[in-house]
């Protein structure tokens, strides 16, 4: 599976669940998430997208751990069975 398959299946599975998906583009910032997910009452979370097998370069690690000390969710999704786990732990903490 490509990754822009495993990526239009969360964008699916987000918008099946009342939220939003958007591609999150940082212009100047290098190794920003893919996606930045908005769900209802007002859970936000952070979806590094990847082919299966595959893990973040250093730089987006980066800016994962950077994004975690703000007090964000992030997430490195590389399997379409993980997007309910991950939509699941989104809407409930």
């Amino acid at each position: 599976m490509l990754e822009r398959e495993v990526e239009r299946k969360l964008v699916k599975a987000v918008r099946d669940r009342k939220g939003v998906c958007w591609k999150f583009v940082s212009p100047g910032t290098a190794g920003v998430p893919d996606r930045i997910i908005l769900m209802p009452a007002g859970r936000i979370a952070f979806v590094e997208v990847k082919k299966p097998g595959e893990t973040p370069r250093k730089l987006q690690l980066s800016r994962h751990r950077l994004l975690r000390r703000l007090g964000f969710k992030v997430f490195v999704l590389d399997k379409a069975e993980e997007i309910g786990g991950i939509l699941d732990e989104i809407q409930t903490t």
